[in-house]
C-alpha cells in the first residue's frame, strides 16, 4: 500500500556552515565548511515521506525568486505533487542561517518569509487532497491560524492528523484535541504541557489529558516515548549511530511515523521504523540530502 500523505508547512534554503564548536556570544570562528542545502520542516517532512514510498502532496508558500525556483525544481524532483504550492510575488522564499558542530548540534535562525503568508484559504484549496489523505502533517513554521484550520479540516473527515509542535509555542486545548499524534521533543512537551510535570513522563500524560490522541516524545540518543491514554507507556530505544548533523533528525521521524501509521503499522513498530530514520538522518550533513530512502531504511534495519 501506498499512504497517500498530505503535509501543510514551511519550505527553506538553508545556509550551513560547519564548525569545530559553536561560537559564544560575539565570537567570530574562522574555518567552516559553507553548504546550502534545501530545508525547511514542512520540505523536509514532504521529502522524507516521498522517499519512505508515500505519494505526497505539500501545501506551502515560496517566494518568486531563485530560492522558490530551485525548491519547485527539488520538489518535482522528488515525485511530490506541487499543485498547492502558492508562488508569492510579495514575501520572498524562507532562510535558514545553521551552524552544526562536530558533535552535530546545531543553532539555527529562521526567516519564514513566505512561510509567514500561508493562509487557511491556501488550505482550503488542497481541500480534497486533505480530506482523501491517509494522513496529514503539520508543523509550526507557519501561522497558528493556518495549523488550526488544516487539523480541523483533517479532522472533520476522519483524517490521521499528525503535528511536530516545532518551533515550540503554546497551544490550546482546542488545537490539541484535532491532534492524533503529536511528536515534540523534551522541550516542546514541557511548553506545551505548561510544565506541570516533575519530569517528561507527566508532561506528556498531561497532554494526552488535554485531548492528544497519543504523543511521541523524542528522546535523542534514549529512543522515543509513546504516551496514550489508558496505556501504559513505552520507549522505544534509539538506534546508536556516530551523529554528524542533527538539522532534519526531528523531521525525519515525524514523517516516518506518519508513513508507518498511515500504512496500517501499530504504534511501536511505527515508533521503531521512525526512530531508524532519525538514525540514518543523523549521519550526514544537510537537512533533505540527509533523509533515507525506503530501501535504505530496510537495509539498515536488517542489519539492526
Amino acid at each position: 500500500m501506498q499512504p497517500k500523505i498530505v503535509v501543510v508547512g514551511s519550505s527553506n534554503t538553508d545556509m550551513v556552515v560547519r564548525l569545530p564548536r559553536l561560537p559564544n556570544r560575539g565570537e567570530s570562528i574562522i574555518g567552516g565548511d559553507f553548504v546550502m542545502p534545501a530545508g525547511g520542516k514542512g520540505a523536509n517532512q514532504a521529502v522524507a515521506a516521498a522517499r519512505l514510498g508515500a505519494q505526497v502532496t505539500f501545501v506551502a508558500r515560496l517566494g518568486q525568486d531563485v530560492f522558490g525556483d530551485r525548491a519547485l525544481t527539488g520538489f518535482r524532483s522528488e515525485g511530490i505533487v506541487t499543485d498547492f504550492i502558492v508562488r508569492d510575488p510579495e514575501a520572498p522564499s524562507g532562510v535558514a542561517l545553521i551552524l552544526v558542530d562536530s558533535r552535530g548540534d546545531n543553532m539555527l535562525a529562521v526567516a519564514p518569509g513566505a512561510n509567514a503568508r500561508l493562509s487557511p484559504d491556501d488550505v482550503q484549496r488542497a481541500a480534497d487532497a486533505i480530506t482523501t489523505a491517509d494522513a496529514v502533517v503539520l508543523q509550526m513554521e507557519i501561522p497558528p491560524d493556518t495549523v488550526h484550520y488544516a487539523l480541523d479540516l483533517a479532522h472533520k473527515h476522519g483524517v490521521l492528523t499528525v503535528l511536530n509542535p516545532a518551533p515550540a509555542r503554546a497551544l490550546p486545548p482546542e488545537v490539541l484535541s484535532l491532534v492524533d499524534v503529536l511528536t515534540p521533543n523534551e522541550h516542546e512537551a514541557t511548553l506545551l504541557s505548561g510544565d506541570v510535570g516533575q519530569n517528561i513522563e507527566q508532561a506528556a500524560q498531561h497532554l494526552v489529558n488535554m485531548g492528544v490522541g497519543t504523543v511521541v516524545v523524542t528522546l535523542g540518543e534514549k529512543g522515543a516515548l509513546i504516551v496514550e491514554k489508558h496505556k501504559y507507556m513505552r520507549l522505544v530505544p534509539a538506534f546508536p549511530v556516530t551523529a554528524v548533523d542533527t538539522t532534519a533528525a526531528g523531521d525525519a521521524f515525524t514523517a516516518a511515523l506518519a508513513v508507518a501509521l498511515a500504512r496500517g503499522d501499530e504504534i511501536g513498530a511505527a515508533v521503531r521504523f521512525a526512530n531508524a530514520v532519525g538514525a540514518l538522518t543523523v549521519t550526514k550533513m544537510g537537512a533533505q540530502p540527509s533523509l533515507p530512502t525506503a530501501a535504505e531504511v530496510q537495509a539498515f534495519l536488517a542489519q539492526a
